[in-house]
C-alpha cells in the first residue's frame, strides 16, 4: 500500500507520526509524483522527503528548519543504511528494525544531526547479536571528539594515499555544429591508507591562490566554481589562504567537487550523414574524430546513433572497432576500445525500413551520445601542485595522483 508507515522516530513529540503520514500520503495521491516537490508545507507542517527504490524517507517539522541540511541528512542516512544492509529495500528495513532504531538514535539527538560516518558507527552498532558485558562498553573517541569521521588506532604496514581527479564533460552540440551548452563537473576522490591521525594539505593551481600570493608562474591557473567540500576540510583555513587542509576518513571518500562553466572543445567530434529512402532503407555515414593531443588515448569509446524503431536487417562496415544493433535502445552502438588523439575513423551502416511504417520520426530528433574515458588527462587543466602528509610519529607516506576525464551528458544532434 502506498504510504504505509514502516518505521518512525519522534524526537520532539510535536507532530504525531500518524497525522504526518496521512497528510503526506494524501498529497502523493492528489498530485502527480513527478510534479510533487521534495520540500513543501501543508497546514503549518514542513515536509521534506526523498524517494529511494520503493521507500520514502520523510522528515517533518513545525519549525523553520534548514531544508538543505535535512535533505543532506536523509541522503547520508540512506548511504549508512546501504552500507549496513547492502541492499536498501522495504524487506531490509523490516528485517533489521533494532539496528535501524539504534542508528536513528545515534545519528540524531532532539532533531539535530550528530554522528553520520558509517565507519565510526560500525565500531559500536554491529549486526552480530551478542550479550555485551559492562567491561566491553567503549565509546569510540570519534563519537565524542571533534574528528567524528575517523576512529583512533588505525595502523597500516605501508602508508599510502591515492588521489583521483575525475572530470566529466557535459556537452550539447546543435546539428549545425554550434556549441549550445558545455560545462565541466569535477571531483577529487581519495583512498586513504594512513596510520594514526594524519593531517593532509592539498594545493591546486587555483587562480585566487596565485593572485593572493602575487606569484608569477608558468602553470595554468583555473577558476573553480560551486566548490563543495567533505566535512573533514577546515573551511577557515581554505577561506584564509586557499589551502585545503584536512584529517581524512579511513578508506575511500570524496574530498571535494567543483564545476567550471567554460566553452569546451568537443573531445570526440561526430559528423553524421543520414540518407533515408522512404519505405525502403536508411543509410548512415558516421565520422568520428578525436580532438585532443596524440599522446592521450580515449578508452572504451561508445558512439550511440539513434535509428528508427522499426528498422531491421542491419549491415555495418568500419575499419576500426565493433558495431552492433541494439534494438532495446533503438540505436546502433559503435564501440572503439582505444581511440588515440588526432585520429579519424569512419563507419557505414545500412538498415532496412518496412513498406508501412509506424515510426513518428523520433530517431531524427534524438541526439548521438558518446561515452569515453581518457586517463592522465583533464579538460580544465587542474593540477595537484602538492599533497603533504603530516603525522606526529613522522612516518613517510607515498601519495599517488591520477587524472581521468569522462563523458557526462555528451550529446551531438543530427
Amino acid at each position: 500500500l502506498r504510504g504505509r508507515l514502516i518505521i518512525s522516530r519522534d524526537y520532539r513529540g510535536d507532530i504525531p507520526a500518524s497525522v504526518a503520514v496521512e497528510r503526506f500520503n494524501a498529497k502523493l495521491t492528489e498530485e502527480d509524483e513527478l510534479n510533487l516537490k521534495p520540500i513543501f508545507e501543508d497546514d503549518g507542517i514542513n515536509y521534506i522527503y526523498v524517494k529511494h527504490n520503493n521507500l520514502y524517507f520523510l522528515t517533518v517539522t513545525r519549525n523553520n528548519a534548514d531544508a538543505c541540511m535535512a535533505l543532506m541528512f536523509i541522503y547520508k542516512l540512506i548511504q549508512v543504511l546501504e552500507e549496513y544492509f547492502s541492499s536498501l529495500e522495504e524487506e531490509s528495513i523490516r528485517d533489521n528494525f533494532v539496528i535501524t532504531y539504534e542508528l536513528l538514535d545515534e545519528m540524531i539527538d532532539f532533531g539535530y544531526p550528530q554522528l553520520s560516518e558509517s565507519k565510526v558507527l560500525k565500531e559500536y552498532i554491529t549486526q552480530q547479536s551478542h550479550q555485551l558485558h559492562k567491561a566491553e562498553v567503549r565509546v569510540p573517541t570519534a563519537a565524542t571528539g571533534v574528528v567524528g569521521w575517523r576512529p583512533d588506532g588505525i595502523k597500516y604496514k605501508k602508508n599510502e594515499v591515492f588521489l583521483d581527479v575525475i572530470e566529466k564533460v557535459n556537452l550539447l552540440v546543435a546539428s549545425n555544429g554550434t556549441l549550445i551548452r558545455s560545462e565541466i563537473i569535477g571531483a577529487v576522490k581519495i583512498k586513504s591508507k594512513l596510520s594514526g591521525m594524519p593531517e593532509l594539505r592539498l594545493g591546486l593551481n587555483d587562480r585566487i591562490l596565485f593572485e593572493q600570493n602575487r606569484r608569477r608562474t608558468n602553470q595554468k591557473a583555473i577558476d573553480l566554481e560551486d566548490v563543495a567540500f567533505h566535512q573533514c576540510v577546515k573551511l577557515s583555513k581554505f577561506e584564509s589562504d586557499r589551502t585545503i587542509s584536512f584529517i581524512p576518513p579511513d578508506g575511500e571518500f570524496e574530498l571535494m567537487s567543483y564545476r567550471l562553466s567554460t566553452s569546451v572543445k568537443p573531445l570526440i567530434w561526430i559528423e553524421a550523414v543520414v540518407d533515408i529512402h522512404e519505405r525502403s532503407r536508411v543509410e548512415y555515414l558516421i565520422k568520428a574524430r578525436s580532438q585532443f593531443k596524440s599522446r592521450s588515448t580515449a578508452n572504451n569509446v561508445e558512439i550511440i546513433i539513434p535509428v528508427p524503431r522499426d528498422a531491421d536487417s542491419p549491415k555495418f562496415r568500419t575499419n576500426v572497432g565493433d558495431v552492433r544493433y541494439a534494438p532495446e535502445l533503438d540505436a546502433i552502438v559503435w564501440s572503439i576500445k582505444h581511440f588515440p588523439g588526432g585520429k579519424e575513423y569512419l563507419m557505414r551502416a545500412h538498415m532496412g525500413l518496412p513498406s508501412i511504417s509506424d515510426d513518428d520520426g523520433s530517431a531524427k530528433k534524438k541526439p548521438i551520445s558518446v561515452k569515453y574515458e581518457i586517463p592522465y588527462y583533464t579538460v580544465s587543466g587542474i593540477q595537484v601542485r602538492y599533497l603533504k602528509i603530516l603525522e606526529k610519529s613522522g612516518y613517510r607516506a607515498l601519495p599517488w595522483v591520477r587524472y581521468i576525464t569522462q563523458n557526462g551528458e555528451y550529446q551531438i544532434r543530427m
